[in-house]
C-alpha cells in the first residue's frame, strides 16, 4: 500500500472537504493507504473516522484562533513527514499547497497541491505552489486563472470534483421541509446552499426575490449555509441579508444554517439558485445536476464547464445582476415543464462528467504519475551523481 498523508486546514466540511471525502475509499481501493491531517475534532475528524482512516493531529491555530505563523507550521509538518514517512503528500486546498510545497520540495518527498479557489496570489504565494511537484485545479478556469499569475503550467492539471450519484439522486419531494418551516403543501421553495459570504451572492438572490414580491407573492426563499469569517465586512454582510429579509420579505426567507441533510433538501426545491460572483466548481451545482434539479446560476469561474450550453442542462446569468435573475426566476417558475427538462439533462450531465467514481480514477492517476515523475527525477540524481 502507498502510504498518503493528506492535509487538511480547517475542521469544518466545505466543498473541499466533501469532494475529497468522495474520493477516499476509491483511493484505497486502488492500493493507497491513507491518514488525514488535521485539526483533531469537528465535522471533518469525524467524517473521516466514519469511513474507518486515521486523523493525524495537527492544530493550524493557537488557543485563541490565530493562525500559527507558516515558518512554525512548516518546521512542524517536516517533523511530522520525517515520524511517518509518508511516500505522497497530498495539500487539500491552495493555502495548503503553499505550505507543503517548499516542505516536501526539500524533504525530496512527491507532492501535489489542490487548487480549489480562484483568488489573487502573491509572487511568494506562486513560488511555494511551484514547489510541489504536481498542482491539480478543479476546473479549467481555475487552471487558466493560476497559470495566467505564474503558476506552473507544465505542473497543472485539471481534475473535476464528484459526487455520489447514489446519495445525490432524483426524489420526489416528501413536503418534509414544508413540515419543518410551517408552510402549506405546494408553496414554491427556492433556495440556495453555500457558505454565508459575498462570494457567494445571496444578497443577489434577495434583491431578486424583493423585484418579484409582486409578481411572485407565495414563493418561498430558503438560505442553507454559514458565515464563518469573523471580518467585519463578512458579518455586515450577514446582517445585512438578514435586513433585507425582513421587509419586504418578512416571513418568507428561511435561513437554515448548516445542515446535514442537503441531498434530501435539494428534493424539495423546485429551483435551486445559486447566484456566486465566483466559483472555481460549485459542489452544489454537482450535487443539484446529481439531485435532477433545475438550476439557475450565474456565468463564473468553472460553471460553464458544468453546464457548457450544448447541454441545456442549466439556466445562466450575468453575476451581479438581480434583475436579469429575477427575470429568469419568474420565467422557471412559471415554465414546469421547462424546469423538468433542464433537471433531466442535469442529471444527465452528473451521469457523464462528475461521478465521485471517476474523480477517484482520476485523482490515482494523477497520484501515480507524480510518483513515477519523482522517481525518474530521483533516477536521473543518482546517474549524475547528485543528491536523491
Amino acid at each position: 500500500m502507498t502510504r498518503v498523508l493528506l492535509v487538511c486546514e480547517y475542521p469544518s466540511l466545505h466543498g473541499g472537504e466533501r469532494s475529497m471525502l468522495a474520493t477516499l475509499a476509491g483511493l484505497r481501493r486502488a492500493g493507497f493507504s491513507i491518514a488525514v491531517m488535521g485539526p483533531p475534532e469537528g465535522p471533518l475528524a469525524e467524517a473521516v473516522r466514519s469511513q474507518d482512516l486515521e486523523v493525524v493531529p495537527f492544530e493550524f491555530r493557537d488557543t485563541a484562533g490565530r493562525r500559527l505563523p507558516q515558518d512554525r507550521l512548516r518546521s512542524r509538518l517536516a517533523r511530522q513527514i520525517e515520524r511517518r514517512s509518508p511516500e505522497l503528500l497530498h495539500a487539500n486546498s491552495l493555502a495548503m499547497g503553499r505550505l507543503c510545497g517548499p516542505v516536501a520540495a526539500d524533504l525530496k518527498l512527491p507532492s501535489i497541491a489542490h487548487l480549489r479557489d480562484i483568488v489573487r496570489l502573491s509572487r511568494r504565494a506562486v513560488a511555494d505552489l511551484n514547489r510541489n511537484t504536481r498542482l491539480l485545479a478543479v476546473s479549467r478556469a481555475t487552471r487558466e486563472f493560476h497559470v495566467a499569475a505564474g503558476v506552473s503550467a507544465a505542473k497543472t492539471h485539471v481534475v473535476y470534483n464528484g459526487v455520489d450519484l447514489a446519495r445525490f439522486r432524483p426524489r420526489p419531494p416528501t413536503g418534509y421541509l414544508h413540515r419543518e418551516l410551517g408552510l402549506p403543501p405546494g408553496t414554491p421553495l427556492v433556495g440556495t446552499i453555500g457558505q454565508i459570504c459575498l462570494r457567494k451572492g445571496q444578497d443577489a438572490l434577495l434583491k431578486a426575490a424583493v423585484l418579484l414580491t409582486g409578481e411572485l407573492p407565495e414563493v418561498h426563499y430558503v438560505i442553507v449555509g454559514r458565515r464563518w469569517s469573523e471580518k467585519a465586512e463578512s458579518r455586515r454582510f450577514e446582517a445585512d441579508l438578514h435586513a433585507v429579509a425582513g421587509t419586504p420579505l418578512a416571513g418568507r426567507v428561511h435561513f437554515l444554517d448548516v445542515r446535514d441533510d442537503v441531498d434530501r433538501i435539494l428534493n424539495e426545491l423546485v429551483l435551486l439558485v445559486h447566484p456566486a460572483r465566483q466559483e472555481p466548481l460549485g459542489r452544489v451545482l454537482l450535487e443539484a445536476a446529481a439531485s435532477g434539479i433545475a438550476v439557475l446560476a450565474t456565468d463564473v469561474g468553472g460553471t460553464r464547464e458544468i453546464f457548457p450550453p450544448r447541454s441545456a442542462a442549466a439556466r445562466l446569468v450575468p453575476p451581479d445582476a438581480p434583475p436579469s435573475l429575477a427575470a429568469a426566476i419568474a420565467e422557471l417558475l412559471s415554465d414546469g415543464p421547462g424546469r423538468r427538462r433542464l433537471a433531466t439533462a442535469a442529471r444527465r450531465r452528473a451521469e457523464e462528467a462528475f461521478t465521485a467514481s471517476r474523480a477517484a480514477a482520476d485523482l490515482v492517476r494523477h497520484y501515480g504519475q507524480t510518483l513515477s515523475v519523482s522517481a525518474e527525477i530521483t533516477c536521473t540524481n543518482h546517474l549524475r551523481g547528485g543528491t536523491p
